[in-house]
C-alpha cells in the first residue's frame, strides 16, 4: 500500500486507509489548527466579543475548511432581530446555517434555534455551530412520526483541549468542503447512527459477531465445540447482557 494513502492516528493506534485528496486536506486542516492556536488562545484569554470571534471563524472557514468567504459563505440570512451569522451555500442551495457565538459562551441547542427553523424551511440537513474554540456539526434527523427534524451531534471538537489534537483534526476534516463533496461527513453521520444502542445491540447478535465470540470462548475454555453453541450465545446475550428494550 502506498504510504501516502495511509493515515496513522498516533494517539489511538488506529489506522485508516485514505485517498490522496484526504491526506492533503488533513494536512491543510492541521496546519490551520496550528496557525489558529495563538490567536485562539489570545481571544480566550481576553474573552473576546462576538465580532472578534466571528473574524477568526471566518478566516478558519476559508483557510482551514476551504469554504470560500466569497463563493461559499453568505450573510444573506441575517435579519434585524435574531440572525444567522453565516450560511454555507453549495451549488446555489443552502447547505448549512452557521451560528457563531463569542468565544467564552457555552454552547447548547439554544444557540441554534434560528438555524433549526431556517434549515427546516430551506430543506438543509446540516447546522454548524462554533465559538471559535468548540466546533460542532448537527445533522437534522427526520423523526419516525414525520414531525420536525431533530438536531443530532455528528462532530464535536474543542481546539483548546491539549490532549485531543488528533481527534480535533479528524473532526474538523469531516467539516471541510472536500469531505462534504466526497460524502465523508454523511458517512460519519451514518457511522454514528450505527453505534447507537439499538443498532449496536442488533450487531452484537449478527452471525459474524456470534462466530467471533464463539471462537474466543472456545479458545478460553480449550473446548473443541459442541452443537448449539451459537444459540446458547444468543440466548445469554438477549436474556442477560443486552437490555430487552433494545432488541426489536
Amino acid at each position: 500500500m502506498d504510504a501516502d494513502e495511509t493515515q496513522v492516528m498516533t494517539r489511538t493506534a488506529e489506522f485508516t486507509t485514505t485517498q490522496g485528496w484526504e491526506t492533503e486536506v488533513r494536512g491543510r486542516v492541521a496546519a490551520a489548527v496550528d496557525r489558529l492556536a495563538g490567536p485562539l488562545a489570545e481571544l480566550a484569554e481576553r474573552d473576546a466579543n462576538d465580532g472578534d470571534t466571528r473574524l477568526l471563524v471566518a478566516d478558519f472557514f476559508d483557510v482551514g475548511l476551504n469554504f470560500s468567504k466569497y463563493r461559499d459563505m453568505t450573510t444573506e440570512y441575517r435579519t434585524s432581530g435574531d440572525s444567522i451569522d453565516y450560511a454555507i451555500v453549495l451549488d446555489g442551495a443552502l447547505f448549512a446555517p452557521v451560528e457563531v457565538c463569542r468565544i467564552g459562551q457555552e454552547l447548547d441547542l439554544r444557540n441554534i434555534q434560528m438555524s433549526r427553523r431556517l434549515a427546516v424551511d430551506k430543506g438543509a440537513e446540516w447546522i454548524y455551530l462554533t465559538n471559535g474554540r468548540v466546533w460542532r456539526v448537527y445533522h437534522m434527523r427526520p423523526t419516525p412520526d414525520g414531525g420536525a427534524p431533530q438536531p443530532v451531534t455528528v462532530v464535536d471538537v474543542d481546539l483548546l483541549d491539549p490532549d485531543a489534537y488528533d481527534r480535533n483534526v479528524d473532526g474538523l476534516f469531516h467539516m471541510t468542503h472536500e469531505a462534504v463533496e466526497h460524502g465523508r461527513l454523511d458517512a460519519l453521520r451514518r457511522w454514528h447512527e450505527t453505534t447507537e444502542p439499538g443498532p449496536l445491540a442488533r450487531t452484537l447478535l449478527s452471525d459474524e459477531v456470534v462466530a467471533a465470540v464463539r471462537a474466543r470462548l472456545r479458545e478460553e475454555a480449550e473446548h473443541p465445540g459442541h452443537l448449539g453453541e451459537d444459540e446458547e450465545i444468543r440466548r445469554v446475550l438477549t436474556e442477560e447482557v443486552i437490555p430487552r428494550g433494545l432488541i426489536g
